[in-house]
């Protein structure tokens, strides 16, 4: 497993070895202990969940606050995702920077979301299934969000508006200046 370093402070882009034969392939999806070593971040997980969505989907950008804030491990199992971590830590050298990266079933690439973070994913693909692993466990009082299409931010979430697919808990996110976070 290779841990690259993201823009953002403490996000981090996590690559697995794969092994392929003609059976198929192997690889270690997360290793606690190296993950530790390598970033110096706690990589202890509570709690799984996986959302499947149809193209144009729009999650987020959600957060946890306070006492329930998590970090997440996320990853697409199937499909395509277009995927966003926002650093909303208002001591931090990134704050207010946001990071994107595809995530696809083929690539099998993981982004680690830190604490105080907002966090969201477009889908690309036709049908993308996602998971989130998280060190802590959801408290629905603890919701934070910022609007996706916040012009502060000004993030590519690279599917037209039009074609966003949205919850009303999505559209009706307060802006990066109000601090819903």
């Amino acid at each position: 497993m290779k841990i690259k370093e993201t823009p953002l402070k403490d996000c981090y882009i996590i690559e697995p070895t794969i092994f392929e034969d003609d059976r198929g392939y192997f690889f270690e999806k997360f290793n606690e202990k190296k993950f530790e070593e390598l970033t110096g971040l706690n990589g202890h997980f509570v709690q799984d969940n996986i959302s499947k969505s149809l193209y144009g989907v729009l999650r987020g950008l959600h957060l946890q606050k306070g006492d329930h804030a998590q970090a997440k491990l996320v990853s697409c199992l199937e499909g395509k995702v277009w995927d966003v971590a926002v650093d909303l830590r208002e001591d931090s050298p990134t704050f207010g920077k946001w990071y994107g990266i595809e995530l696809t079933a083929e690539n099998k690439i993981q982004m680690y979301v830190p604490r105080g973070f907002g966090h969201g994913f477009s889908v690309l693909s036709e049908t993308a299934v996602f998971t989130y692993k998280c060190d802590n466990f959801y408290n629905k009082e603890s919701e934070g969000s910022v609007k996706f299409n916040d012009p502060d931010l000004n993030i590519d979430w690279k599917i037209n508006e039009k074609d966003m697919l949205l919850s009303e808990k999505d559209l009706n996110a307060p802006s990066f200046k109000e601090k819903n976070f």
